[in-house]
């Protein structure tokens, strides 16, 4: 099992959820289709159990890292560490807690993050609601960042900075009195590194629980 998940993960990497198929596995392993039928049932198993299988390293660093006297700190910690893995692997995305009958370790790495909610004063809704919002900000800004590029990003004929600029620019000569806040801001959407921007979101959250979880 070990092996077809290694293959199945290498595959994802290299092309996505759509390349996946017992075909390309059976390939990939060097063994005939029904042999992968043995351990998995169908594409959308196969998918689950892959996405577990990466989600475990995620586990094992988060594991390793010891509770500091901060429980929004070591939320952070834990956040950041899910969001670097699924901006390495896009596909992580569409799978990340899909069937948590399959996916054991993200089921763990998710209580592990509702753990630290104990360690505040907050009712079962408040963390259940913690711990939802952290996540929808880690998986969702990951995926954004994992969005299929333009082609012409694809293709080189611009930077990613010329790609941004053009919209900068044209954010800059909008009418000032029906966009006061997109010309403000075209300076810094031309400029912004996309993690800072995810730190940002992520940093915005936890003060609100912090906050919530003091009064």
């Amino acid at each position: 099992m070990e092996a077809v998940l290694d293959a199945a993960v290498a595959v994802l990497d290299e092309a996505g959820g759509s390349a996946l198929t017992f075909r390309a596995l059976a390939a990939r392993l060097g063994t005939g289709v029904g042999t992968i039928y043995w351990y998995v049932q169908n594409k959308d198993e196969l998918l689950d159990r892959a996405t577990d299988h990466a989600i475990g390293g995620v586990l094992a660093a988060v594991e390793q890292q010891p509770d500091s006297d901060d429980p929004i700190a070591d939320l952070r910690a834990m956040a950041v560490a899910l969001f670097d893995a699924i901006v390495d692997r896009p596909w992580l995305s569409a799978y990340f807690m899909r069937n948590t009958d399959v996916q054991g370790n993200s089921l763990r790495l998710y209580e592990r993050l509702g753990r630290q909610t104990l360690r505040l004063d907050l009712t079962p809704r408040q963390r259940f609601h913690a711990v939802s919002a952290i996540t929808s900000v880690v998986v969702g800004t990951a995926a954004d960042l994992g969005a299929e590029l333009p082609q012409e990003l694809l293709d080189g004929e611009v930077d990613r900075d010329e790609h941004l600029g053009r919209f900068a620019e044209a954010w800059r000569s909008l009418d000032a009195d029906e966009f006061p806040f997109v010309r403000q801001i075209a300076d810094e959407f031309a400029t912004h590194d996309d993690r800072d921007q995810f730190l940002a979101a992520l940093d915005l959250t936890l003060a609100g629980l912090r906050l919530q979880s003091e009064n």
